[in-house]
């Protein structure tokens, strides 16, 4: 089986120590979390478990922001901070720990409250690529939320309580180029060839080839022979239905060769078509998705501001009403597949040379329009990068946390309709929210002192917030009770679980890649269950 060349086996330590990651996200995804700074509020249980796994992958820079003094409490839930921190700062303390796990990441301590930076210096937070904030009280997170609104950087708000936990993820605009879909559909252009690969596949004649070489011819040149034949009886048409790809597979097997008593010779290139016609024989089209993309207001009407994301969908989109006649570049991949070394090198370079191609139309496009505009340059990389993944473009339009708090526009409806279903994981949301507005009127958590005693009050907060968005009070007080029991303490297998899944998101942010969770995430670690809102 024909397959790229593997890359060379003196890698560099940078490389050994990130072999895993670099498979995930490359090299220019390992450079984006390299050229990254978080900054985290607060480094409680949840917070430094974020960090852990945020620093070991390399981040560039890390900042902890906490003005709080280490506790007993704290050491008994946060696995970095010793005994000997009590009575010390506790960023400096989580900071210290937390940068033995990478030599090469940068970190800083500030021991001010968030609200005194709001307030005395808000310019503190344009120097980071994401803010994660973790115990923080109902004014500042409105705060806070609004200016890293206003400022456009990223939010990730996250809370950790019991056996309960949640982030919610705030962002104006997020583009993703290389989303990664689970099954991505491979660019072979069998329905509409251009030149080189029409000249390529024209050049086979199955039925005459040398019966050496006949175990070495590449599925797509199988594939597209048995088309042409169907094509004879189907003039004009495709085959798209089952019985047609039925007819297809028939055709196939009329290719592959009989030994002496007419019994079929096992050949894997043949094999490997007839399982290639229900996912290759899908016609070359521009997405639904990707149009609305292409020809949003945003893609149309550019200005020196515009992102690099939408100038590059300008040009993308000039390019398929031209050169491209109504389709994407080509992507220039191609899948694996039993052949010759010889015709898979050389269809490989096909692809490639056409994706370049294609690219470099692209790109010079780009450059127009970046000389039009007298804004910032777009590399050709980049525009490489785009052009291959253009076809799952993927772009998330955020909503502002301090107005889903205030409870206005279309948020009270959003709660109240999911409230209705039974068991549903929104109640979790009701009770984080209700004892932030608990820690707000008391200064403490909901049973921090005595649970039984301030089962009523949590219950008078849960019934204010359900009044607000006019929902009738829990039929059950379970929920509340649970709550006040935990009396806001972290545990730590919650947090290092939420942990791991708020770096994630933090890490798809900086490199662009995967899809991040639009926009809240709940976990419910007594019953395992995780669900996911957007407000």
């Amino acid at each position: 089986m024909a397959s790229p060349s593997p890359k060379s086996p003196e890698q560099s330590e940078k490389n050994k120590q990130y072999d895993r990651q670099l498979r995930l996200w490359g090299d220019h995804g390992q450079l984006a979390l390299e050229s990254s700074h978080i900054c985290l509020i607060n480094a409680s249980a949840l917070g430094t478990e974020i960090l852990k796994s945020i620093v070991l992958p390399g981040v560039g820079a890390i900042t902890i922001v906490d003005d709080a003094t280490v506790s007993e409490e704290d050491i008994g839930c946060n696995f970095f901070l010793e005994c000997s921190s009590k009575g010390l700062n506790r960023g400096s303390e989580a900071l210290r720990l937390l940068l033995e796990l990478n030599s090469s990441v940068q970190g800083h301590a500030v021991q001010e409250p968030p609200d005194q930076i709001l307030t005395d210096n808000p310019e503190f937070f344009k120097a980071f690529s994401v803010v994660i904030g973790t115990g923080l009280g109902e004014k500042t997170i409105q705060s806070l939320a609004q200016h890293l609104w206003d400022i456009n950087i990223p939010f990730i708000l996250c809370r950790s309580v019991g056996f309960l936990g949640s982030f919610r993820i705030q962002v104006k605009e997020h583009a993703v180029v290389e989303s990664h879909p689970d099954n991505e559909q491979p660019d072979l252009r069998l329905d509409v060839p251009f030149h080189a690969l029409s000249e390529y596949l024209n050049s086979f004649d199955i039925e005459t080839v040398d019966l050496k070489d006949h175990g070495h011819i590449p599925w797509i040149v199988i594939l597209y022979k048995a088309i042409q034949k169907w094509q004879i009886r189907n003039p004009n048409s495709w085959p798209m239905s089952r019985k047609e790809k039925a007819e297809i597979k028939t055709l196939i097997e009329e290719f592959i060769r009989k030994d002496e008593n007419g019994v079929p010779i096992n050949e894997e290139n043949f094999e490997e078509a007839l399982k290639a016609v229900n996912t290759a024989l899908v016609p070359t089209f521009l997405p639904v998705k990707i149009q609305e993309l292409l020809y949003s207001s945003a893609a149309t009407n550019l200005t020196k501001e515009s992102a690099p994301f939408w100038i590059m969908c300008s040009a993308l989109r000039s390019f398929i009403e031209a050169e491209g006649k109504g389709k994407l570049p080509v992507r220039g991949v191609l899948p694996d597949m039993t052949a010759s070394t010889e015709h898979y090198i050389k269809l490989q370079n096909i692809y490639r040379v056409q994706a370049a191609m294609d690219a470099e139309v692209v790109y010079r496009k780009v450059q127009q329009i970046v000389s039009q505009l007298h804004c910032d340059s777009i590399s050709e990389s980049e525009v490489k990068l785009f052009c291959r993944h253009a076809n799952d473009l993927h772009l998330i339009k955020g909503s502002n946390i301090a107005t889903e708090y205030q409870l206005t526009g279309s948020v009270p409806t959003y709660i109240a309709r999911y409230l209705e279903e039974p068991d549903v994981m929104m109640v979790h949301y009701v009770l984080l929210r209700a004892a932030e507005i608990f820690i707000s009127e008391h200064c403490r958590s909901p049973g921090d002192w005595e649970s039984e005693a301030d089962i009523g009050k949590l219950k008078s907060c849960v019934s204010k917030l359900l009044s607000d968005i006019s929902c009738n009070p829990f039929p059950k007080d379970d929920h509340i009770h649970e709550m006040c029991r935990y009396g806001g303490a972290e545990i730590h297998s919650v947090s290092a679980f939420l942990g791991g899944c708020v770096a994630h998101e933090a890490i798809k942010l900086v490199t662009r890649q995967y899809k991040p969770v639009n926009n809240t995430f709940i976990y419910d670690g007594a019953s395992t269950n995780t669900a996911t809102f957007t407000f």
